[in-house]
C-alpha cells in the first residue's frame, strides 16, 4: 500500500542538505509519521543545535544503482571474495534494494548543525564507508575522539528517545518503522516497506 510522503523542507524546524538532491526532491521526503517523531527529536535539543537532514526517501532504482556500485568497487578491491562475501560486506554500508529503508521513506540520513550553522564534528563525513573510514562511520566506533563521541550521542539521545533505531554500521542512519528497526525493537512486524516515487 502506498504511504504518503511529507517533505521536510516545509517544516522550517529541521535543515535540510542539498547533497543527495535529486531532480524531483525526493530526497527530502520522509513518510509523515516519521517526519513527525523527527521534529520530536529536534524538540529534544538543545537551543541552537538542529537536524540537518541528508537524505530521505530514496527512490528504488537509485537505491539498486547503489548497492551495485558500491558491490563492483568491492569486487574491484577483493578480486578473490566471493559473490557471497560481496553481497554481505556491500550490505554493511548499502541495504540491498528489496528491503530498503529508504526507499520506503522509513530512514533518515541526518547529522547535527550547532549555533555556528556548521555541521558539528562526529568523527567521519557522513556517508564514509567502513574502508574508507577504517570503521569510525560504525554507531559506537571507539576509534573517535570525546568530543565527536558527546555529540553522537546527543544525536542518539534525541532520536532513540523520539522512537528511531540506529543503524550500527552508520551513526548517520536511522530509521522507523521499516524491517530492521521490527527487527532490531522485537516486533512483530515491520509497518512500512519499499514503495515507488509518485
Amino acid at each position: 500500500m502506498r504511504r504518503p510522503l511529507a517533505d521536510a523542507r516545509s517544516t522550517q524546524r529541521v535543515l535540510v542538505d542539498n547533497r543527495k538532491q535529486d531532480s524531483t526532491g525526493a530526497f527530502a521526503h520522509l513518510l509523515d509519521g516519521v517526519l513527525e517523531r523527527l521534529l520530536h527529536a529536534q524538540a529534544l535539543l538543545p537551543d541552537g543545535i538542529r537536524l540537518l537532514v541528508i537524505e530521505g526517501y530514496r527512490p528504488p532504482s537509485l537505491q539498486r544503482e547503489y548497492f551495485e556500485e558500491y558491490a563492483a568497487e568491492l569486487r574491484t578491491a577483493h578480486p578473490k571474495w566471493t559473490g557471497e562475501q560481496i553481497r554481505h560486506a556491500t550490505s554493511r554500508y548499502v541495504s540491498p534494494p528489496e528491503i530498503a529503508p529508504h526507499s520506503a521513506g522509513a530512514a533518515v540520513d541526518l547529522t547535527l548543525v550547532g549555533p555556528d550553522g556548521l555541521e558539528m564534528d562526529m568523527g567521519v563525513r557522513v556517508n564514509a564507508s567502513p574502508e574508507e573510514s577504517n570503521g569510525a562511520c560504525y554507531t559506537h566506533a571507539d576509534t573517535i575522539s570525546p568530543q565527536a563521541r558527546g555529540n553522537r550521542d546527543l544525536l542518539g539521545t534525541a532520536l532513540s528517545a523520539a522512537g528511531f533505531c540506529p543503524y550500527e554500521t552508520e551513526f548517520w542512519h536511522w530509521s522507523f518503522g521499516e524491517r530492521y528497526w521490527a527487527l532490531m525493537t522485537n516486533s512483530a512486524a515491520a509497518r512500512y516497506g519499499p514503495q515507488d516515487w509518485p
